[in-house]
């Protein structure tokens, strides 16, 4: 065995539901980044004080107060967990500064990265978009679906508890039904998308529920539909354990196809999957998946692109 590497430093803008998770999943599970600074905007929020308390360096005052900071020097990575519009103007700052940013925003400045379909596509990039965490549980499917059939329509509804979506998430509601619709094109291969998002006040809180509807055309090839699915559920797990179908896919015959989207098509196929996401309660509980799979995403994003460049991203 050869020396351990040193780690990437990095940083976290927001020290909300997702900013505190991911600082969490990094102090616990990598071997590759180091948790240097969290970044608020509130001096009293629970995720800068949980910060303190587990070693890493804080600040309040955003990220003017992040450029201020000695740290910020041997930062080579920043994730952004803010807002769309705050994105902007951080990447429009840490690119003078030549940061590598992992963007947990449905801003969509950089490409679409989900890692079980195109992660290796998108590693020199200066800034990666993780798309949205109902992008994350959804494109999946949608991608393995399209390697047996091509998908000529892509609809997603992602189910999540009120309770794990933070202030930015509400705030963002709007992009993340264009961003998530956008990536499942884009990313998932379908020729036309859609994404809605469901926040479900329920008390116990529900964990979260996604479904994948996906309009193929003609008599669907179910056994290796299937196949695909599994193979592509297995390979999600491997950094979000709690990712698993509901049930078994559900395939419906279709003929009466009046959507000016696909009224070209004689007759399909409507494939459905279910699928339910446990988070590991790193911060919040389990019910939070959507916050799971989103940091587990850009963490096994992040730590790719440091094993690609190797060195050069450590301090």
């Amino acid at each position: 065995m050869g020396m351990p590497h040193a780690k990437t430093k990095i940083a976290i803008l927001g020290s909300g539901n997702i900013g505190t998770d991911l600082m969490i999943k990094v102090l616990r599970n990598s071997d590759i980044l180091q948790a240097a600074v969290l970044v608020g905007i509130d001096p009293d929020s629970d995720g800068l004080a949980r910060a303190r308390s587990m070693g890493v360096a804080t600040t309040h005052e955003g990220i003017d107060g992040l450029l201020k900071m000695p740290e910020f020097a041997e930062i080579k990575m920043v994730f952004d967990a803010t807002s769309a519009a705050a994105h902007q103007k951080h990447d429009a700052l840490l690119r003078q500064h030549q940061k590598q940013m992992v963007d947990l925003t449905p801003a969509a400045i950089g490409p679409y990265t989900i890692p079980v379909v195109n992660l290796d596509e998108h590693l020199s990039a200066p800034n990666v978009n993780m798309v949205t965490c109902g992008g994350q549980a959804t494109i999946p499917m949608v991608a393995a679906i399209g390697q047996v059939h091509p998908v000529i329509y892509g609809e997603i509804v992602s189910s999540i508890s009120s309770k794990s979506a933070g202030p930015g998430t509400r705030a963002n509601i709007d992009e993340f039904t264009v961003t998530t619709a956008r990536a499942i094109e884009q990313v998932g291969g379908a020729r036309h998308g859609k994404a809605i998002i469901v926040l479900n006040p329920a008390e116990p809180p529900l964990l979260m529920r996604n479904t994948v509807m996906c309009l193929v055309e003609g008599d669907a090839d179910q056994a290796a539909v299937e196949s695909a699915v599994k193979r592509m559920v297995d390979d999600v797990q491997s950094y979000v354990p709690g990712y698993r179908l509901k049930q078994q896919v559900q395939f419906d015959q279709v003929t009466d196809l009046t959507d000016p989207r696909v009224s070209q098509v004689p007759h399909g196929t409507k494939i459905t999957v279910f699928l339910e996401v446990e988070g590991a309660a790193h911060y919040l509980p389990a019910y939070a998946g959507n916050l799971d799979i989103m940091t587990s995403a850009a963490l096994r994003t992040a730590e790719r692109i440091i094993e690609l460049r190797g060195q050069e991203m450590a301090v």
